[in-house]
Formats: C-alpha cells, sequence, structure tokens
C-alpha cells in the first residue's frame, strides 16, 4: 500500500473518531443502552464506494477497537465488531447487486449491524429474553442508517463534483 493511501486512510480514521467523540457528548433518550446514531458510519460507507472490502472490513475493525478503547470498553469492542462484520458484509452485498442507492445499503447495514450486535448478546447472556428488543432495534437501526445515509449521500454528491471517481 503506498504512503499516500495510508495517510489518506489515516486521516480518515482520525475523522472517524472524531465523529464518535462528538456523538457520545450528544443525549440519546432511549430505552435500550448503548443505541447510538453511528455517524463514524459515514467514513465506512465513504470506503465502503472508494476501496476494496478488504479495506473496509480492517478499517471498521481498527476504527471499533480503537472507538471501544477510549468510549466504551470491551464489552462495546465486542458489540461493535458483531454488528461491524454483519453490516460490512450485507452492505458489500447490496452495493455489488446495485440494486439500492447509498441510503439503502445505509439502512440495509444499520439494520444488520444490530442484527448482529443482538445475537451476540444473547450468546454472552445466554438468555433469549434479549430478543424482545429485537423490533426497537430493527427500527432504530433503520432510522440510525438512514440518517447516516443521506448524510453519506450528500457527501458523495459534494465529493463528486470535487473529486470525480
Amino acid at each position: 500500500m503506498h504512503t499516500s493511501k495510508v495517510t489518506e486512510l489515516g486521516l480518515l480514521l482520525a475523522f472517524s473518531l472524531v465523529l464518535s467523540y462528538i456523538e457520545t457528548l450528544l443525549p440519546v433518550f432511549v430505552a435500550v443502552p448503548g443505541m447510538k446514531i453511528g455517524l463514524a458510519n459515514v467514513v465506512t460507507l465513504l470506503l465502503l464506494y472508494r476501496e476494496k472490502k478488504t479495506v473496509v472490513f480492517f478499517f471498521m475493525i481498527l476504527r471499533v477497537s480503537i472507538t471501544g478503547f477510549l468510549f466504551s470498553g470491551i464489552s462495546g469492542i465486542i458489540y461493535g465488531i458483531a454488528g461491524g462484520v454483519f453490516s460490512i458484509f450485507l452492505m458489500c452485498v447490496l452495493k455489488k447487486c446495485k440494486c439500492f442507492s447509498v441510503i439503502g445499503v445505509s439502512i440495509a447495514g444499520g439494520i444488520f449491524h444490530n442484527v448482529g450486535q443482538i445475537l451476540v448478546a444473547a450468546l454472552i447472556m445466554e438468555n433469549v429474553r434479549i430478543f424482545y428488543y429485537f423490533i426497537v432495534l430493527l427500527l432504530s437501526g433503520a432510522v440510525s442508517g438512514l440518517l447516516v445515509g443521506y448524510l453519506s449521500y450528500l457527501i458523495f454528491q459534494q465529493m463528486n463534483k470535487i473529486l470525480p471517481s
């Protein structure tokens, strides 16, 4: 990997960490602990449409790990990586089939992020009652995916004017 690419990814990682920090400052009034919008996923979507899948996956693992160490601890890392793996996989498939817009891919990613997290929570807690939150998590994943997708769409429009490719 060229030095310029490593530099670009490092800057994007730093930007996504800043977005994660800003998100910790926002009050969230929901019944499910740990629920958030996922602003840093704007950077992940950018990479999904501009880089190879392996780069996106590695970036997500690195971002979630650093964010977890800074803001949420080991449980945040475990749940974040589980959700990230599910969402990245699905978003790569949907992007490849070209049936969905950036917003649609983001909504699916938000939903599957929560699916991955609830499956890991059920395994860790050894309690299927956690699935009572499933509907709330599906809705919150769709709403956050919509917000992140729309923000990404707006950014992509501006980026394509400046940096076509």
